[in-house]
């Protein structure tokens, strides 16, 4: 099967895809382009975007020589909101298999309080209750009559749905599965320890910070501030009143916060390039620090803000376009309470590929929908397809739930076919009966005419 991610972001189109056989997961294919109709994570020119889809899609297809079986899409946290809910079912036969599990997680996506006009993405358990027994890791084969589930269900506005499934389409694509930018991004990066202990991710991308803390086996929260690096770039800009590009070549030449140098360069002036202005290299990094404290203390101020946050014991791990600017790990770590902090590129134990791809870290997203259309994802969910997924084995999920399905479709045909010979007894009896009180009739009829014939004689 292969596997295509898509990640459509503010400032680029990335599109991996990847092949899964008996061996596991490999990058098979790669295409970027310079996204175009997309701002802040919302699309606001749906041909401009299909065009950056479609571009990014050829690439890889020409790199692979393949064709795609199954498209994952990202979508960006910052038009997702969550909610939390819990769901309740009995247990009849008292033995809990995947179609109990699969009922209480529905029943928690049904009792749980949408606002209108959203749409629901992730279905995402994070606790699991058998009778008394709480914080129960997988109720898979345990006994009990009662099984409660709490999940955290993550939602976005149907229109920005809408509108990403049309720009996919656009670009003759079918969309299998939508996943949130950051739940791909901590499915990349996270390592089964900071799983177990619980971590906080953060995709500092080029227009947003999407946000989600991992506890208790699964996200319980998610979250996006809307500020990335082409706000750095938009700062220097200003402060050096220069051309955008020039001053997107400056953030890329002088990506370090702990250079300390003087000398002067020269960069073309807005509105006449020929024309040069004299700027102090000390000058650029300041700029560019400024914006970058200022973003960490804004999302140090989220945290501290967030009960989950507390359940973190790994610390933070920080990926994206972002964290290229050198130091950024030593700044975070000071203001956020002194955690543990490192950044993050996808792992490559868990797939193979060219390894350039996964030492980018602008790429984590993008492996993580390659990761999630692969198996890699929480131990149940409801997928944006309200399909139940299960350790990485979908198919063998899909596969237990169509057979419990068929079976109770047999059933039903059978007890039809039960009711409708029963019914068609009672009819064909109806139907004697009916033969036999017409004999009586005609018989009846005919004494009756002999009984008027002797009468009339006399």
């Amino acid at each position: 099967m292969n596997i295509l991610g898509i990640d459509l972001g503010s400032i680029q189109t990335c599109a991996i895809l990847a092949q899964k056989n008996e061996d596991g997961l490999k990058i098979i294919g790669f295409g970027k382009s310079k996204s175009n109709g997309v701002k802040k994570g919302a699309i606001t020119n749906i041909e401009l975007a299909s065009k950056s889809i479609e571009e990014a899609v050829a690439d890889a297809q020409m790199m692979s020589g393949v064709h795609y079986d199954k498209v994952i899409v990202s979508i960006s946290g910052a038009y997702a909101k969550s909610v939390d809910s819990i769901g309740v079912v009995n247990i009849p036969n008292q033995e809990i298999g995947i179609k109990e599990i699969h009922r209480a997680v529905s029943t928690a996506k049904h009792t749980a309080n949408i606002p209108s006009g959203y749409e629901i993405i992730h279905v995402l358990p994070y606790n699991f209750k058998v009778n008394d027994l709480e914080h129960v890791e997988d109720p898979l084969g345990m006994s009990g009559n009662r099984l409660e589930v709490s999940t955290h269900i993550v939602i976005s506005q149907e229109v920005h749905i809408k509108n990403l499934k049309k720009a996919v389409e656009l670009a003759d694509l079918r969309v299998d599965n939508i996943v949130l930018s950051g739940y791909a991004s901590s499915i990349a990066c996270f390592d089964e320890s900071e799983k177990e202990l619980g971590a906080i991710l953060i995709d500092m991308g080029g227009a947003v910070c999407d946000m989600v803390i991992h506890a208790g086996n699964s996200v319980r929260y998610n979250e996006c501030l809307q500020i990335g690096s082409v706000n750095i770039t938009n700062d220097l800009s200003i402060a050096l009143h220069t051309p955008p590009k020039e001053a997107e070549k400056l953030k890329l030449n002088y990506a370090s916060l702990m250079q300390n140098e003087n000398s002067i360069i020269q960069i073309p002036y807005m509105g006449d390039e020929k024309r040069k202005n004299e700027v102090s290299v000390d000058v650029i990094s300041n700029v560019i620090y400024a914006r970058i404290e200022e973003t960490i203390i804004i999302l140090a101020k989220m945290l501290s803000d967030n009960a989950c946050a507390s359940q973190a014991g790994a610390g933070i791990v920080l990926t994206g376009g972002m964290t290229k600017f050198a130091g950024l790990d030593k700044l975070a770590s000071a203001y956020f309470d002194n955690k543990a902090v490192r950044i993050a590129t996808a792992k490559k134990d868990t797939m193979d590929g060219f390894k350039e791809i996964f030492e980018d870290a602008e790429n984590s997203c993008a492996i993580g929908l390659c990761l999630y259309g692969g198996g890699y994802f929480t131990p149940y969910e409801l997928d944006s397809n309200e399909k139940l997924r299960y350790k990485g084995e979908p198919e063998f999920v899909n596969k237990q739930i169509k057979q419990n399905f068929a079976i109770e479709e047999e059933q039903e045909d059978e007890k039809f076919e039960e009711i409708f010979q029963e019914k068609q007894n009672l009819e064909d009896e109806h139907e004697d009966i009916k033969k036999v009180e017409t004999k009586k009739e005609k018989k009846a009829s005919s004494i009756s005419k002999i009984w008027n014939r002797i009468i009339n004689q006399f």
